[in-house]
């Protein structure tokens, strides 16, 4: 199946009249040089709603259109760990398996410059829920931090086997299972899916998860054939001045990075969210089954300590996915079992299962993320009925 239905706004229970405030306010935006351009899409009882491109494909450019393909970044992570679940199901791995099973680099680990001896194996549950220990060099500047920068830990002349090795090396900021911290976890669990499967991450991606929901423009590159497709940012953020680089997609990738690698459209994506959102099945195409997607899509934090900048108040983290606790708490609307995920470039996507609802936002805008994803998140809400 690789086409979605459409309805009208009021068919679904939302209001044509606050999608239009949506779209201008997107018009707007585009209109005075604060972002280039922007696709943004809104899908109710399983049927996209409102679907439309604002701006230009690139500053200058021709304008924006709806099959304009987006670096997602972390976008890439709920789709990896669903490949980790489908092998899951296929009985390859447990979520208490430790990954040292699978990389054997990773059975002596320690936390801190000081090398303490961590308390317990990191499993593929801590990868996918970022309770590792492993860290992201950006996210601070202490000694476990800058061992990341100065081992080149996010190099793209490498393999994914290399950097699982790299990151084997290294100190882990937290003891497993201690904290929640952002991580490059689920590059681990990319190459943890190269190892089960005997393929390429890519490959195991396209085989079994992209062809078969029809999502032809999501990859690790873009062709030359559509490069002309391909949303760029400006070249200097128009909030504050400084430069904007981002991942070169014109060229195949060596290292296929499960955390933030890949690029798509916005209704690629939209196959991807219509699959979660009816419990692992796209057509006739049953990728995971119901109670998987439940087991991913639950708080698996508890009272595991988190960081308020990335998961708001309100907020736990499941299995390659923010998940809703609380449907107060949080500085935006949203229903308790809400679950979602954004990418550093500015893409971002929620599924809110409650109102049988989910939209995508694509952008290329990194400094400027965290307004729009706000901004669209509430727009979006306020077209909501009944």
């Amino acid at each position: 199946m690789t086409e979605l239905p459409v309805a009208k706004p009021e068919d679904v229970g939302l209001s044509a009249d606050a999608l239009a405030r949506l779209s201008s306010a997107l018009r707007d935006r585009c209109a005075t040089g604060h972002i280039p351009g922007a696709v943004a899409l809104v899908a109710r009882h399983g049927k996209i709603a409102y679907h439309e491109a604002f701006g230009a494909i690139a500053p200058g450019g021709a304008p924006m259109t709806t099959d304009a393909i987006f670096r997602i970044y972390s976008m890439t992570k709920p789709i990896v760990s669903v490949a980790v679940m489908m092998l899951w199901e296929e009985g390859r791995v447990l979520l208490s398996d430790p990954i040292s099973k699978f990389i054997p680099s990773f059975a002596t680990m320690h936390v801190g410059i000081d090398k303490v001896p961590a308390a317990r194996a990191i499993t593929v549950q801590d990868l996918l829920r970022h309770t590792s220990g492993l860290t992201y060099e950006f996210r601070g500047n202490g000694p476990v931090h800058k061992a990341y920068v100065e081992s080149r830990v996010a190099r793209l002349k490498q393999t994914n086997a290399d950097q699982a090795e790299t990151l084997a090396s290294l100190p882990l900021l937290h003891q497993p299972g201690a904290h929640w911290e952002y991580s490059r976890s689920i590059d681990v669990l990319g190459r943890l899916v190269e190892v089960l499967s005997g393929q390429t991450l890519g490959a195991f991606l396209t085989e079994r998860i992209l062809a078969p929901l029809g999502m032809t423009d999501t990859a690790f590159s873009v062709p030359e054939k559509d490069h002309a497709r391909i949303a760029e940012p400006f070249a200097k953020n128009p909030e504050n001045g400084t430069d904007v680089a981002l991942l070169d997609v014109k060229r195949p990738a060596l290292f296929e990075s499960g955390g933030g690698g890949m690029v798509g459209t916005a209704i690629d994506y939209a196959k991807f969210c219509t699959m979660l959102a009816n419990n692992g099945r796209l057509g006739n195409v049953r990728l995971l089954g119901r109670k998987t997607i439940e087991l991913m899509t639950s708080d698996h934090l508890g009272n595991v300590p988190s960081n308020p900048d990335l998961l708001p108040p309100g907020h736990g983290f499941g299995l390659g996915f923010a998940v809703r606790t609380s449907a107060g708490m949080a500085p935006f609307p949203g229903s308790i079992g809400n679950y979602y995920w954004s990418g550093a470039a500015g893409t971002s996507f929620w599924v809110d299962p409650a109102e049988r609802l989910y939209a995508v936002l694509m952008i290329q805008a990194p400094v400027q993320r965290e307004y729009y994803r706000l901004l669209f998140r509430d727009l979006v809400y306020a077209a909501v009925t009944d």
